[in-house]
């Protein structure tokens, strides 16, 4: 079994690396990412302006329905995801970039999210738009399943309705 440490940030040191203080311990059955991108024919401008107008998401977002608060760094959002309600705090907020929250379910450890949408600019003028999750806590085993046939499946038909309303608009 690997054994790694968790920072409350999110970031993983793994056995051989220097420890510091703060560390929880996680195994590697408590961590899991799931992962989808897809290249939209827009600039990274036009897709942050659709994946950042929250008012809209119930016109086309069949995964996160609705979205919340004021996205400011070190302030918590509300998100509804599917049949998930919960309030996450926004880690980044890199316009045009990076928009990453970390939330999680009833307490820290039990089942941790960060969710982050990335956006990076090819050299054709389009944006390859990732969405990815790494999930971690003491339930990550049991829901393993239902992330990889539930929840990735929702990232890849948002990611795919992004696509489509962006593109639609050019």
């Amino acid at each position: 079994m690997k054994v790694c440490l968790g920072k409350n940030t999110g970031t993983f040191l793994c056995k051989g690396q220097r420890l510091n203080s703060g560390f929880d311990l996680i195994t590697e059955d408590m961590i899991k990412e799931i992962k989808s991108s897809i290249d939209i024919k827009s600039s990274p401008e036009e897709v942050w302006n659709v994946l950042v107008d929250f008012e809209k998401y119930p016109e086309w977002n069949p995964f996160i329905h609705s979205i919340s608060g004021s996205p400011i760094v070190g302030q918590t959002i509300h998100a509804k995801i599917q049949t998930m309600s919960f309030k996450p705090k926004v880690l980044v907020f890199d316009t045009n970039k990076e928009f990453k929250w970390k939330g999680k379910l009833l307490f820290k450890g039990f089942f941790d999210g960060e969710h982050q949408f990335q956006l990076i600019e090819n050299p054709n003028g389009s944006t390859t738009f990732i969405q990815r999750e790494v999930f971690s806590g003491i339930l990550v085993g049991l829901f393993s399943k239902k992330l990889d046939n539930e929840t990735l499946p929702g990232f890849i038909e948002m990611n795919k309705k992004l696509k489509e309303r962006c593109e639609k608009t050019k």
